[in-house]
């Protein structure tokens, strides 16, 4: 099948965009209003994009919390999310009035960051300190800005729980990292395999 994406008519129950790109990691972001109110929300539009400098991005369908938080502070953590952390998670997805702490919704630890004010999640395997790089809404083929928001953050200090490494390595078989898949589909990493890339053609 093909089409085009203008008038969208796929003819399938589901518009199939989100499950074809995937799976996607999930940012947990955690941040702070200028007043001190504490925020923790996921999203799966979330991804490294830099190793040197380290920047990890993501993007907000409309000007939620998060977004207006890191206006306002220009800091951020993002916490990684395991397969025991993963109905946690989804507590933290609820649209809570503002000034909300879903930390407490969800029954989560907040632990300021070592260099940044923001909070993260204390009982996740690794989290990221970051400060913002840029903030932008993307433009479409006409110009048109969209309703979404990206945020991106140079990682300026990472966390680790000793358990999580093993042979001196972050341990996907114990952290399973758990990632988006389109719908309510969502996988776990945990299954590993390796692969050598080739040295010459």
């Amino acid at each position: 099948m093909f089409y085009g994406t203008a008038d969208n008519r796929h003819g399938l129950a589901h518009d199939p965009f989100k499950a074809i790109v995937s799976p996607r990691p999930i940012g947990w972001i955690g941040s702070h209003a200028a007043d001190g109110r504490l925020n923790l929300a996921p999203y799966s539009f979330f991804n490294a994009i830099s190793d040197v400098p380290k920047l990890v991005m993501f993007s907000s369908s409309g000007h939620k919390d998060s977004v207006s938080n890191i206006e306002e502070t220009g800091v951020f953590t993002t916490s990684f999310v395991s397969r025991s952390l993963m109905h946690a998670m989804n507590e933290t997805s609820a649209p809570a009035a503002r000034g909300v702490s879903e930390f407490e919704l969800a029954g989560l630890t907040p632990v300021t960051g070592h260099l940044v004010s923001a909070p993260f999640v204390g009982e996740a395997f690794a989290a990221l300190e970051c400060r913002v790089t840029e903030m932008f809404q993307p433009k479409d083929l006409d110009g048109v800005a969209s309703e979404n928001y990206v945020v991106i953050g140079q990682v300026i200090g990472i966390h680790i729980r000793e358990e999580a490494i093993v042979d001196g390595r972050f341990d996907m078989a114990t952290v399973r990292p758990i990632a988006r898949l389109g719908y309510r589909d969502y996988c776990d990493g945990g299954d590993v395999f390796e692969m050598i890339r080739p040295t010459s053609a």
